[in-house]
């Protein structure tokens, strides 16, 4: 990377660790909602589906707003959105008004969405074209290490302090549940301001820097034109796949595990220990379903963020597209080892294939748009609209699972992998021509 893109390829990397961080961190909101909201598991799970459906339908509209205003004014206008969505977490947990949360939510995510959409391409445009993939990969780790940082953030800001149960929550008299509410609201409220702070004084920074105008627009072209590209009409369909088996695999590791009855066998594996005189006794009281199976999905996450910085580092030796097909090849792999096997070497080799999605999103990002030239903003915005996937696949899965099985129902991301891998082997043999 030469020297006069070296502090733009700074800032935009600070970028994706902010929408990393703030992403998982409203995970950590889940629990909080349903006690200041009073919620059903469904009404909470919505905060998924508002989350996903931004880059439905924001995606491509901010393709269009980035040809109009530039890269630099659609980054600062996209961390002034993602402000002002933090900004209205506060007065939605004050009022428990649960709609008003949805649509501050809804307006962090199409910040999110519009940040992504100008970020993405422009990160491959900062020095060398054939580093590109290496290039975004880099700045991708840095947001999986928001990603990564937020439970623990989320454990001590947000969730230090026990949660009510609806029972007890019935015990208390009218004045003591308001005090209790007003409790959870400033939880939410502190850490969400500190965000929508930080999100302005990124944004005045943005301002106040030169980044070098690399991307020009093209705004005659339309969105009809450039899905004619079949590299980025091929990638897109990739991102779709690739999301949606990512979310799945994240989403669904936990009650995997306990339907392979894991909690009981790392049960076993401890009363052992207390036998032999490795582990106090009273120890096998912190033993708990979730907590024990819990404790391993990090891994799935944090092998994402491990794998991003090694693909910084390959992707100087060997071309993405490459790197892209073994990496779905293992994935394949590794998902087939966990169907047919059980215990750890099932837990483990599923929780390996979080290690080599990490160069996928990226990656295939960085391929499909290597042949736009003026026309990145638009194949981003597609590109973005395809993240969606997230809001479909895994619903899908679930339905698959009720019906046929987790383990047999893993076949639907056996597909979405074997598609990757053949998008992949499709790119190495059109460069190689």
């Amino acid at each position: 990377m030469t020297n006069p893109y070296r502090n733009s390829f700074y800032l935009l990397t600070s970028l994706f660790f902010m929408w990393g961080l703030i992403t998982v961190l409203v995970d950590s909101l889940i629990p909080r909602l349903r006690e200041i909201f009073e919620l059903t598991y469904f009404q909470a799970g919505l905060v998924q589906f508002a989350f996903f459906i931004a880059y439905g339908l924001v995606s491509i509209p901010a393709g269009r707003l980035l040809q109009r205003i530039g890269y630099q004014s659609g980054i600062i206008v996209g961390l002034v959105v993602m402000g002002i969505g933090c900004l209205l977490f506060l007065p939605a947990a004050s009022l428990r008004w649960y709609e008003l949360f949805l649509m501050a939510y809804f307006i962090l995510a199409s910040g999110m969405t519009l940040l992504q959409v100008a970020a993405n391409p422009y990160v491959t445009v900062l020095g060398d074209p054939s580093k590109s993939a290496s290039r975004l990969n880099l700045s991708q780790a840095f947001n999986s290490l928001g990603t990564t940082l937020a439970p623990a953030l989320g454990a001590i800001f947000i969730l230090s302090d026990s949660v009510l149960s609806s029972d007890e929550l019935a015990r208390l008299d009218q004045s003591s549940k308001s005090a209790y509410f007003s409790i959870e609201a400033a939880a939410v409220q502190g850490p969400f301001l500190i965000l929508a702070l930080t999100l302005f004084l990124l944004a005045g920074v943005t301002l106040k820097s030169q980044l070098p105008k690399l991307l020009k627009g093209s705004p005659g072209s339309n969105y009809a034109h450039v899905i004619k590209n079949k590299k980025l009409a091929y990638g897109a369909l990739a991102i779709f796949v690739y999301v949606g088996a990512e979310v799945t695999i994240g989403s669904y590791l936990i009650n995997y595990f306990l339907d392979m009855n894991l909690a009981e066998q790392i049960r076993e594996d401890r009363l052992m220990e207390a036998i032999v005189g490795r582990i106090q006794p009273t120890e096998l009281a912190l033993v708990d379903d979730n907590g024990v199976v819990g404790s391993f999905v990090m891994f799935y996450w944090g092998g994402a963020m491990v794998g991003r910085f090694f693909g910084y580092y390959l992707m100087q030796v060997f071309t993405p597209n490459k790197i892209l097909s073994w990496a779905a090849l293992v994935a394949i792999l590794m998902i087939l080892i966990s169907m047919v096997s059980d215990g750890f070497l099932s837990l483990w080799s599923i929780l390996g294939v979080g290690l080599f999605n990490s160069i996928m999103f990226p990656t295939i990002f960085s391929i499909a748009l290597e042949d736009l030239e003026e026309l990145k903003a638009h194949g981003s915005g597609i590109l973005c609209t395809a993240i969606v996937g997230g809001a479909f696949i895994p619903p899908l899965y679930g339905y698959l699972t009720d019906q046929i099985g987790f383990k047999t129902a893993f076949i639907l991301l056996l597909v979405c992998y074997l598609y990757i891998w053949l998008y992949g082997r499709q790119s190495q043999n059109n460069a190689a021509n």
